[in-house]
């Protein structure tokens, strides 16, 4: 960490140059002694990062910003409160603090955190930064989390994880047992600390796999952004044997989108024919695999088992897009072209057999406009399109 960073000229200058190419910058070289040209640009880099994702950090003078892989890899503060609001108590260990910004959370439903990083230098920074944002009840340790429990009985109210995805080649992972620290093998150790566990984990892990991993699940939470899902949350609690909980959340700017299910009394589906009204789940819908569930609970049909699309003739709310159908036609050039002269419209592609590139190269549509045209199949296994504009 060099502090010549957090000089007031140094900030100005990184501030100047937010928005400035960092190719260009490393060719002009460092105008400061003492700092490089790299550093410099790397506090650029990363803080421009923080803009929308982490405006309290971006906002507070003198933060000092790791390298642009901690800040991709970190939580943001929506996801952060999100988690935030699922959990309290007295005290939680973070045994793999990272950038801090879940720890930063915690603490204001907590009234004592530990943040446990690997990185001796990454932990000075949270350090620093920490001071800067006015938090008083985060104690940083720069160790190993579980060698920090190994050396202590302590007990706390939660144990909270974030497992690195990626190996020691710095390739991604797809398993939980394969994330940094192995957090399966480690259950056991985890729980004698502790009656109470979340996990971040990875939108790339598989569900299913990932709870037969573990043990103890009592929730799962899908996590999706304006509709791209972000993260996986598992909680866990000692000796809950209970079903668990799958709850779905498609944060938006003016609402949360949410619908949850037990895991093992998932209904059936109905299934019709196209009616007036098309529905698309949302991302976190999809990656929980809750495609049979939305259309028992909601009373909702779908167009076919592998299509997830659903329609009725009633316009109702829906955890997802909606849209009115105001047109079909098999799948033929010469017909859609004849319901779309514009030959401009937003195409998606649902359990059909050519991609978006392939259909646009085909039929000459260019993208944008106010239609939205649905290659599906429906329960006929008849390949068709749906002309829809969005409510």
């Amino acid at each position: 960490m060099n502090n010549k960073l957090l000089n007031n000229d140094v900030q100005q200058f990184i501030d100047k140059n937010l928005n400035n190419e960092p190719t260009k910058l490393i060719l002009s070289g460092s105008p400061f002694p003492g700092i490089s040209i790299q550093e410099i640009v790397e506090q650029i880099v990363s803080k421009k990062k923080c803009q929308k994702k982490l405006p309290a950090w971006f906002d507070t003078k003198e933060i000092y910003y790791p390298n642009k892989l901690n800040i991709e890899q970190t939580s943001s503060e929506i996801t952060a409160n999100y988690k935030t609001s699922l959990i309290s108590g007295s005290t939680l260990i973070d045994i793999t603090g990272g950038f801090g910004v879940d720890s930063f959370f915690f603490s204001k439903n907590f009234d004592q955190v530990i943040h446990c990083e690997i990185n001796p230098e990454l932990s000075k920074i949270v350090h620093h930064n920490y001071h800067k944002l006015q938090i008083e009840n985060v104690t940083t340790i720069a160790t190993n989390g579980l060698d920090y429990l190994d050396n202590n009985d302590v007990q706390y109210d939660w144990i909270y994880a974030d497992p690195s995805r990626r190996d020691e080649n710095k390739g991604k992972v797809f398993l939980l047992e394969d994330c940094l620290p192995d957090i399966p093998s480690n259950l056991d150790k985890l729980f004698h600390h502790t009656d109470h566990i979340l996990l971040k984990l990875s939108p790339i892990l598989d569900i299913t796999a990932t709870v037969n991993a573990l043990k103890f699940i009592k929730e799962i939470h899908v996590v999706a952004l304006h509709n791209e899902v972000k993260e996986l949350l598992f909680i866990l609690e000692k000796n809950y044997k209970e079903t668990p909980i799958i709850k779905t959340v498609n944060i938006k700017n003016d609402r949360y989108e949410e619908f949850e299910a037990k895991t093992n009394t998932m209904g059936s589906a109905t299934y019709s024919l196209v009616k007036n009204y098309l529905y698309e789940p949302n991302a976190a819908i999809l990656k929980a695999g809750l495609f049979q569930e939305v259309s028992h609970q909601l009373k909702i049909d779908k167009l076919h088992i592998n299509s997830h699309l659903y329609t009725s003739d009633i316009l109702m709310d829906f955890p997802g897009r909606i849209f009115k159908i105001f047109g079909s036609s098999p799948y033929d050039k010469k017909k859609i072209i004849k319901l779309l002269p514009s030959k401009k419209a937003n195409i998606t592609t649902r359990n059909f057999p050519n991609t978006v590139a392939q259909i646009r190269k085909k039929t000459g549509i260019k993208e944008g406009g106010h239609i939205y045209l649905f290659f599906t199949t429906d329960l006929n296994n008849n390949r068709l399109v749906l002309f829809c504009e969005k409510l």
